[in-house]
């Protein structure tokens, strides 16, 4: 039996190791739903020993990337996933970015800094978008009553579905290494979204405000303070991935009957 390791098992780590034991590999994992505890020091490194591959979804802190800090030479010689996000590209006034594009000029120098040193250990790195899913979309937002849509013309992002991120993690296992974007095929904003939404479930649509009169969190503000689209061609031809959700719409309208 094959083993995979995973750091941090919280909502996409768990839907792909899901998907993993359906397979018939062995999944250990740390988080407050995984099996092992992170500072269980000497059962994590026994468990890593054993694993044929290991992944990592938890983000960095201030101090640097824990899971690197802690356990970075356990992972010398094993094949490595890392989820990324595409954070690390910074504003881009709704241009397009791939692979190729600069990192670390953005808000998020600390997720550029792990992103760059997980490069550097040979590790397969996904740049992800914002993700939705089940439990986790504009679907659920417009029935709590907590979507909005803000005035900023312009305003661009990129998304992908949770089950489209394990299809190319799997396909990301026997790949080259290096970058990955994993993100849907039509960039828009983010109210589009939430039209189509209230549209599906026959709700009015929330009225536009300014970022000031929406009250958002200072984590929704800062996600409104940079544009850019994403492109996957990369992930297209090199990991042989395509989207099961190639816009918001297919993706919600899975969603729905939930």
């Amino acid at each position: 039996m094959r083993r995979l390791f995973i750091f941090g098992f919280g909502y996409t780590a768990a839907r792909f190791a899901s998907v993993m034991a359906a397979r018939g590999w062995e999944v250990v994992s740390t988080g407050r739903a995984g099996t092992l505890r992170f500072d269980d020091t000497g059962s994590v490194r026994m468990a890593l020993a054993d694993a044929d591959r290991a992944l990592s979804s938890v983000p960095p802190s201030a101090d640097g990337d824990p899971v690197l800090t802690a356990y970075g030479d356990a992972l010398a010689d094993k094949p490595l996933t890392y989820l990324s996000s595409t954070g690390v590209y910074g504003d881009t006034a709704g241009a397009w970015v791939d692979e190729s594009a600069p990192t670390g000029t953005g808000r998020r120098t600390a997720r550029a800094d792990a992103d760059a040193e997980w490069l550097a250990r040979g590790a397969r790195v996904l740049r992800l978008p914002g993700i939705y899913g089940p439990g986790r979309s504009a679907l659920d937002r417009v029935r709590e009553g907590k979507a909005h849509r803000i005035d900023l013309a312009d305003q661009v992002f990129s998304r992908v579905h949770v089950d489209d991120i394990v299809s190319a993690a799997v396909l990301a296992l026997e790949a080259p290494a290096g970058a990955y974007n994993i993100s849907d095929d039509l960039p828009c904003s983010q109210n589009e979204v939430i039209e189509h939404a209230c549209a599906l479930l026959g709700l009015p649509v929330p009225p536009l405000q300014s970022l000031d009169e929406a009250g958002l969190s200072p984590m929704a503000r800062a996600f409104y303070a940079e544009n850019r689209r994403v492109a996957n061609g990369k992930a297209k031809r090199v990991l042989g991935w395509s989207p099961r959700y190639p816009t918001y719409r297919e993706g919600l309208a899975s969603l729905l009957p939930a």
